[in-house]
Parts: structure tokens; sequence; C-alpha cells
């Protein structure tokens, strides 16, 4: 398992990224740099938060562009591991490999709080080590992440088992009160067809050291590093 994380101009949460892969495979993961169109020799590959290009055009619009998002779409193509968190995820939606779109909140303002998440679909790289019941409180930062797609591709993504994670409250309910950006179907997180790649908007990897006081994001990596290892 050789980890590396993508870092744009404009990329906030690599470092938080890197400290948790670090914590739990013992090895520093490769930083790429987004004019690097080489993965170096990763086979997870992980697109972190932040404000890519300083979301000028539009949330991941010109990031997509960038020459290494030649090789992650390359290395997704061929079942690859990616994941992409609030700005990754967006991205990944924007260069075509997941499904939906990341809107305005609808409350058009810039959202930053813990929420709760519970797994929809558990036999996911990153659900696999959960449980139906699992609530996880995770923290979410973002001012588009209002997950969206057409009635038709809605359908499918929910057919297909492609939901990971959705908004719900404290119980595991998922109520309007629960959802905090006015997404579809409360989905917080959804993979590709493949499910190989993936992405979501809270930041598991603000809550998975006890330096923190919250280490519920650590359960994602480790159904991660779990797969990898076996």
């Amino acid at each position: 398992m050789k980890c590396g994380v993508v870092i744009f101009p404009g990329s906030n949460c690599d470092q938080d990224l890197m400290v948790v892969l670090k914590s739990l495979t013992g090895e520093v993961p490769v930083k790429l740099w987004h004019q690097n169109p080489s993965l170096e020799g990763c086979t997870y590959v992980f697109l972190p938060g932040g404000f890519s290009y300083g979301d000028y055009l539009r949330s991941g619009a010109i990031a997509r562009l960038s020459p290494v998002m030649w090789a992650v779409s390359e290395h997704a193509a061929k079942g690859g591991f990616v994941m992409g968190i609030c700005n990754g995820f967006q991205i990944l939606c924007e260069s075509g490999l997941l499904p939906g779109a990341l809107l305005r909140n609808t409350n058009m303002k810039f959202v930053c709080k813990n929420v709760s998440l519970k797994p929809s679909n558990l036999k996911t790289a990153v659900t696999s080590t959960l449980t139906e019941n699992s609530v996880l409180t995770v923290p979410i930062a973002h001012g588009e992440g209002r997950f969206y797609a057409d009635e038709k591709n809605l359908d499918e993504i929910e057919k297909n088992g492609q939901v990971i994670f959705r908004y719900c409250d404290t119980q595991g309910n998922t109520t309007s009160e629960s959802n905090p950006n006015g997404s579809l179907n409360n989905i917080a997180g959804v993979c590709n067809a493949g499910f190989n790649v993936f992405g979501m908007m809270p930041h598991p990897e603000r809550c998975a050291s006890e330096s923190l006081f919250n280490t519920d994001g650590k359960a994602l990596f480790g159904s991660i590093l779990s797969l990898a290892t076996a």
C-alpha cells in the first residue's frame, strides 16, 4: 500500500490527511503536485479538501484540467483506489469520475460544524468495517456541498448502491433537519459504479486523533487499510 495525496494551489487539508495516513500505515504519503502527470507508483490516491485554484470558476472545475488528473483518471480506469474529500469530491465530480454535482448549499452560506453520518452501503472499501447501526460524528466545512443528480441518474445511483454515507441525526434517522446543505436524499458521499472511486463532503481526517477529542474518522481509514492488507 503506497498512499499519495494530490496537492493543488489552494489545497489546505493535505497535511491533515497526510498525518492521519502516516499514523495508520507507518509510511509518509507521497506529495503529488498538481503539475506532475505521474502518481509515482502510488496505489491509494487521495484528493484533499481546500479551495483548488481559489474556486474562482467553479469548485473543482479548473483543478480537473491539471496534468495529475490524467494520471488519476487512468489509475481509476484500471480499478485503482481514489478518494476525494470535500474539494477533492468536487474535483472528482467535475472530472466525471463520480456521478452527480456539488451545488451551493441551500442556505447560500458556508457551513462549518459537526454532523452525524451513517453508512448506506456496508460493502465498500470505506465502510466495510462499519455496521448498519454506526453513527459517526464528522465535521463539515463547505459552501458548495449540496449533492445533486437528475432523477434518472439519482435512481441509478441509489439502485446500484453507490451512496456510501448519508447525513442523519444522532440516532441514525435521515431527516430534513439533519441535512446541513440540502443534498438530495441526504447524500453525504458516493462512489462510482466500479466501487473504486469515492467522494464525501465531511472531513474524516479532522476527526481521527485523540488530540482532537474525536476519532470517528479512523473507522473509515481503518476500513481502507483493512482492504489494502487483506
